[in-house]
């Protein structure tokens, strides 16, 4: 089941940059991810709310906390850079180099969470950057 989450995810993901790159046109990037962030907020503690979860919030610990909270900083920071980054080249190029975040993820992976590393990884890696570098050099070529 999680494979549908995660093509839904990847289908979602695409749609919000195709979507945000039209959006971009004539709004700062800062302020059109401030407005799309109001609406994160309340579609997600709406579903929260209509699922009962928000009485667990009180049974996170601290440490759990301050992790959550970096990993929003992290979030805000990533999608500020992106929104910045659409708002000044192509989309296809920016979504492909900034998609080497599954390398990086990857890497983390093996190193912090001691995840397997195996050669289908590495390879698969390996296409992602070669990817990325010939889709970046087809950019000089415009």
């Amino acid at each position: 089941m999680w494979i549908l989450w995660a093509i839904l995810a990847s289908l979602t993901a695409a749609t919000v940059m195709i979507l945000t790159k039209v959006g971009l046109k004539n709004v700062d990037s800062s302020l059109a991810f401030a407005i799309q962030s109001v609406l994160i907020l309340a579609i997600t503690w709406t579903v929260v709310i209509t699922q009962g979860n928000s009485g667990n919030v009180k049974n996170i610990d601290q440490k759990t906390w301050i992790i959550l909270i970096l990993a929003g900083v992290a979030t805000s920071l990533s999608t500020l850079f992106s929104y910045k980054a659409l708002s000044m080249g192509p989309s296809s190029m920016v979504v492909t180099i900034e998609r080497t975040s599954l390398v990086f993820t990857l890497i983390l992976s093996v190193v912090f969470l001691k995840e397997k590393l195996t050669w289908q990884l590495i390879a698969g890696a390996v296409l992602i950057l070669s990817g990325a570098i010939l889709i970046a050099l087809s950019a000089e070529n415009e």
